[in-house]
């Protein structure tokens, strides 16, 4: 205990939220690593307690404030609790009423002041008008990502005004990462021998646009396919009006850029979609879902939907029932309508029941899973590329890894009931599919793909 009481120097990190918060914690990693802090994952051994928070949704609050809640019971006594991120932002007042003992509050766009936090004696906070914060320069990023893929940020903030959001008043305005930065943690990334690169941003197709570029995130990748090498690059958060006849194209082009698509939609019909001030509508969107699976036939469309808007009928609602079944979708990920102070949808007439939308949840959710079992068969006895991650937490006796249709911690995954073949984890192998389980791929391993790896592993970036 007395050498728990005289270093003071070990931290514990939550990170709460989408994987840009993730990003933010990695850099808070790298910062107090370089600064000589020694990193735990054991919350009663914390001399720090640091948590990450996401304010999206009320049922993000609620987790970061049971979250608070339960480190306060497991902290050591005179160990300090230091908040950051979205919650923050808006909701600092709440955070300091519910946890007076807080020493230290730090806002989304301020997250490079941590050792500041650590350092004070007195609480305080930092604050400022910077809702979002972009990796620049020499600041370094510790990965907590299996050692196999990572996330890049290339963007922050929105340009997007749906009704329903209000990201844009917690994140601030679109803000792009310069061309020169990005491709620098990308680079330090495959050196790293990271072979799973995804890209993260509130809306892909919007980088660059604030400084009125054109195209540019299709400039940005071409510059990354440049580059020698075998790696996966994925998309994640594309809208249906920004997949470019472009983009397509590099796909086609270059197989590391994965055809994988998270293609957010919300809903099909045009009214709902008028009201949630999408820039789109019902035929727009069937003909990129038409488009893409004539010109990537093996393209995996992920997307999300929600129900229970204000003023969906039940004739809206089944029209969406019918589109999924009229455009299989191969990941969908269904959310009722939640109502959020600030957001345009909150002033709009006809809010349903929480029972009506939890009822419609259930019975789109039902509806896929149908449709994902169906699909799911064309996998059978085809021989994919799958990187092995590790064991199963089920058994020690199966394996667990996904292939390029497969978003780390959103997706199902590959399960192998045999991996003899497997001398390795985070590394690709050919895999024989044998069956379906629900979301999941079920295979036996046959070998190791062959793949020239170059650089040499860091810790930073």
């Amino acid at each position: 205990m007395q050498d728990w009481k005289t270093r003071k120097n070990k931290i514990h990190f939550t990170s709460l939220g989408c994987a840009r918060n993730l990003v933010d914690t990695e850099v808070m990693l790298g910062l107090v690593i370089k600064a000589g802090y020694e990193v735990t994952n054991i919350e009663e051994e914390a001399h720090f307690l640091v948590v990450n928070t996401c304010g999206f949704l009320e049922s993000a609050r609620q987790e970061a404030l049971d979250t608070l809640d339960e480190l306060n019971e497991l902290k050591q006594e005179g160990a300090k609790l230091i908040v950051t991120g979205c919650m923050v932002q808006k909701h600092s007042e709440l955070l300091k009423d519910e946890f007076p003992q807080i020493h230290y509050m730090l806002g989304p766009g301020d997250i490079h002041h941590i050792l500041e936090a650590l350092n004070s004696e007195e609480e305080g906070e930092e604050i400022s008008s910077a809702k979002s914060f972009l990796q620049s320069g020499e600041i370094p990023r510790a990965l907590s990502t299996p050692s196999h893929f990572a996330y890049l940020k290339i963007a922050e903030g929105c340009a997007k005004r749906c009704s329903f959001c209000i990201i844009p008043a917690i994140k601030g305005a679109l803000k792009s990462k310069p061309y020169e930065q990005v491709l620098k943690e990308f680079d330090a990334l495959l050196a790293q021998g990271v072979h799973e690169i995804i890209l993260i941003a509130q809306d892909l197709g919007d980088y660059g646009k604030e400084r009125k570029e054109i195209d540019g995130l299709e400039k940005l990748l071409e510059q990354m396919l440049t580059r020698k090498g075998q790696f996966w690059l994925r998309l994640l958060y594309l809208y249906p009006d920004e997949i470019t006849d472009g983009l397509i194209a590099l796909m086609e082009k270059d197989s590391r850029l994965l055809p994988y698509l998270d293609m957010p939609i919300q809903h099909i019909n045009s009214d709902i979609l008028k009201a949630m001030r999408r820039k789109t509508n019902k035929e727009h969107i069937i003909s990129v879902y038409e488009k893409l699976r004539k010109r990537l036939p093996s393209v995996v469309i992920r997307t999300s939907l929600m129900v229970g808007f204000p003023g969906e009928t039940e004739e809206q609602f089944a029209e969406l029932l019918s589109f999924i079944h009229e455009c299989p979708l191969d990941h969908i990920g269904v959310f009722p309508f939640s109502s959020e102070k600030g957001a345009r949808a909150e002033k709009l007439e006809g809010h349903l029941p929480q029972a009506l939308k939890e009822e419609r949840y259930h019975r789109l959710m039902e509806a896929q899973q149908k449709i994902v079992r169906k699909n799911q068969q064309k996998y059978v006895g085809e021989i994919l590329e799958v990187m092995i991650e590790g064991y199963h937490p089920d058994s020690e006796y199966l394996m667990r890894g996904r292939f390029y249709g497969q978003c780390p911690e959103i997706d199902g995954q590959v399960i192998i009931n045999d991996g003899r073949a497997v001398s390795e984890f985070g590394k690709l192998y050919q895999v024989e599919i044998t069956d379906v389980i629900e979301y999941d791929l079920v295979g036996r391993a046959i070998g190791p793909v062959e793949l020239k790896k170059e650089g040499s592993p860091l810790q930073l970036i």
